[in-house]
């Protein structure tokens, strides 16, 4: 992978790194703050889900940043498209279903990771 598309998906996974600590233990604090358009009563008895929600988006961190300490060039671009896929069609789920901002954040991002390391 080029230095622009480690540093892409470096940023990518701390990206994702923030949401699973925003979803795991800030979605009450945080949560009004973010999805401002949501029912401010809705946080709290969606905590336990958001939580869940973090724990999926700690593991595609995880896989990121494992990509980045792959030694085999094949081996580790084939990790990191897998895991930028998912987060692509992860944000382009949450854009269609919760907020088009999520597009903007997660898959532009990734879909750009992607061309960088399928492209150079």
């Amino acid at each position: 992978m080029s230095i622009l598309a480690m540093i892409l998906v470096a940023l990518i996974a701390a990206l994702h790194v923030y949401i699973a600590w925003f979803e795991m233990f800030a979605w009450e604090s945080r949560g009004p703050k973010v999805f401002s358009s949501f029912p401010a009563d809705l946080f709290k008895p969606t905590k336990a889900m958001a939580a869940n929600q973090g724990l999926y988006n700690g593991f595609l961190a995880a896989g990121l940043l494992w990509s980045l300490f792959i030694g085999d060039a094949a081996w580790q671009q084939s990790v990191a498209v897998f895991f930028l896929l998912c987060v692509a069609i992860a944000g382009a789920y949450g854009a269609a279903t919760v907020s088009k901002r999520i597009m903007y954040v997660q898959t532009v991002p990734a879909v750009l990771a992607l061309f960088l390391i399928l492209i150079f």
